[in-house]
């Protein structure tokens, strides 16, 4: 009897379709010490697509609070913190978070995703309504998803329409959730006015401060500290500035004690290693000093000069942060350009749907307070030559 004919691979098809509509994702190969030279691939290049933008990730001191917290404490937590995963570095390192923010307490999550998605799901429910910028990071977008609250998206920083949305009564609680600065086009939330709007209609504010911690605000606190404001609830992450990895959330007592016993993504998933929360603590400490102003100067400066270089160039952007976004339109185009940027010698990675919305691929410049003036020259200048051979109007 002949074999029957193998059944195809379901996955095969949707892969085939992410392909052809230039969506196919892969995952370079990063070696070396995160700093402003990676190797990617195996070769040698400038790094513009970390989030590293104080250069933690690789200072020595930070590695070796790691490396010493691992030589006490072990390789992980071993279970949940509400069983055994609990350590004395997860409780040092959250108390310096509450001090440093100016709240009650504070709470440490695995990941930004984690924590955002913990606090939105354990927050609201049925009866609850969730006001949403439309280009919030997806884990607001899953957390608003999973607490089954209403939620109301509205459009990208139009105010009105936040006051619009929170006006509607009848709700037990009302929630405001914004980034302060946007992921992929690195402009601001308006966040005095949002803490007014919220004051105004009984809604509590959350902030996701992920792109905007240890760079902006007195000490590194982030916008809404910069704009002499505490929001209730305060999310931001280790893992960009701070150049380790988790999240944490700031706020209340009370806050904090009902995030403990509500928040699954924290409840029910093995704490992070307290190596992890050593090293964070010992990065948190110099981005909260002089060194840490020092290192946001330089980085501000780089700022002003990519922006300067571009211009020069005729290069369209306009953020006005560390996060500096060249769209390009379609995706495959994007790509493109980012993969001649890499051949001459420039990490600039490609930014496509769903990540932002259809019809508005880019560049995404990250830029840290590392690279020197002629590292931001070589970046631009590879950037023109790559969209003229791109033909990129």
């Amino acid at each position: 009897m002949a074999d029957e004919p193998k059944p195809a691979c379901p996955w095969s098809e949707e892969l085939l379709q992410l392909s052809k509509s230039g969506l196919l994702r892969t995952m370079p190969v990063i070696n070396g010490i995160p700093g402003p030279k990676v190797t990617v691939n195996g070769r040698e290049v400038l790094n513009f697509s970390s989030n590293n933008y104080l250069g933690m990730a690789g200072h020595p001191a930070v590695v070796e609070a790691q490396g010493m917290t691992a030589a006490r404490c072990g390789a992980g937590a071993s279970a949940s913190r509400l069983i055994s995963g609990n350590s004395e570095a997860h409780r040092e390192l959250e108390a310096f978070i509450a001090d440093w923010k100016g709240t009650e307490a504070a709470l440490v999550f695995g990941s930004g995703y984690q924590a955002n998605v913990g606090v939105l799901s354990a927050l609201a429910g049925r009866e609850d309504l969730i006001v949403s910028d439309e280009l919030n990071h997806a884990s607001i977008i899953d957390g608003c998803r999973l607490s089954r609250a209403k939620v109301a998206v509205y459009p990208h920083l139009d105010l009105n329409r936040v006051e619009d949305l929170l006006k509607d009564d009848g709700y037990r609680r009302k929630i405001l959730v914004t980034e302060t600065v946007f992921s992929m086009d690195g402009d601001c939330a308006a966040m005095k006015e949002l803490a007014d709007i919220c004051s105004r209609w009984g809604a509590v504010l959350m902030v996701d401060e992920a792109h905007a911690t240890g760079v902006l605000g007195p000490r590194g606190q982030g916008l809404a500290a910069d704009r002499g404001l505490v929001p209730e609830i305060q999310m931001g992450t280790l893992g960009k500035a701070v150049g380790v990895c988790g999240a944490y959330v700031a706020g209340s007592r009370a806050l904090i004690d009902l995030l403990i016993n509500r928040a699954r993504s924290l409840i029910y998933t093995t704490a992070s290693a307290p190596a992890i929360q050593g090293g964070a603590l010992a990065a948190l400490k110099m981005v909260a000093s002089e060194e840490g102003d020092a290192r946001r100067a330089r980085l501000k400066e780089n700022v002003r000069i990519f922006a300067d270089l571009l211009k020069s160039e005729g290069i369209a952007s306009a953020s006005g942060t560390h996060i500096v976004p060249v769209r390009i339109g379609e995706s495959f185009a994007a790509m493109r350009v980012s993969a001649e940027c890499l051949e001459r010698g420039v990490f600039a990675h490609g930014i496509r749907y769903p990540t932002v919305p259809e019809g508005t691929a880019r560049l995404r410049f990250t830029l840290n307070s590392e690279l020197t003036e002629q590292d931001l020259k070589t970046a631009v200048n590879a950037l023109k030559e790559a969209i003229a051979i791109c033909s990129i109007p």
